[in-house]
């Protein structure tokens, strides 16, 4: 197992740049709602000084929130924000078993990614599941569904939201 992503010393493990390249040349990304100066992916960012839970969300948001206790707090912050018409994409461990999971993943479009991410720092494969869950305004759309956690299977992601943009006369894919 590998120490450093099970470890309560760090829970801010980065994004994995390959699929954070893909998913925001789909969605088209605004802001990274919970990063720091190391490890945000766009420039514009909240990190703990301007703490994304206090400040409202806008356009298309990006979210790798902290993998310790805090998740649920920013898991709910998700969900509210896209009752006020922000659309949120969020890379979370697919704790199904966790109340903070059942009450809001799955009032999203929930990805399943087959097999293990390698998050930026970490020497290994995370020893636990991931998902990519998509909440849409107002909580609109929803769905479960398993990709490959590969280039292919994240592809599979974009693919669906450039339909399902399409679909809603390009409503969501607008920052």
């Amino acid at each position: 197992m590998n120490e450093a992503l099970t470890s309560s010393k760090r829970d801010d493990w980065g994004t994995p740049e390959w699929l954070y390249d893909q998913l925001h040349e789909a969605f088209g990304f605004t802001i990274d709602v919970c990063a720091n100066a190391e490890n945000h992916k766009h420039p514009n960012y909240f990190d703990t000084e301007k703490n994304g839970l206090t400040q409202d969300w806008t356009g298309v948001c990006w979210m790798n929130p902290p993998y310790g206790r805090a998740v649920s707090r920013w898991m709910r912050k998700a969900v509210e924000e896209a009752h006020k018409g922000v659309t949120v994409v969020g890379l979370v461990a697919a704790r199904t078993d966790t109340i903070w999971f059942q009450d809001n993943a799955l009032l999203g479009r929930i990805y399943y990614l087959k097999g293990r991410l390698k998050f930026e720092g970490a020497a290994d494969g995370a020893p636990f599941p991931s998902a990519i869950v998509v909440w849409y305004p107002g909580c609109s759309l929803r769905g479960s569904y398993y990709v490959p956690a590969t280039p292919a299977g994240i592809s599979q992601i974009c693919m669906d939201h450039r339909y399902t943009a399409q679909s809603m006369g390009g409503y969501i894919a607008q920052a």
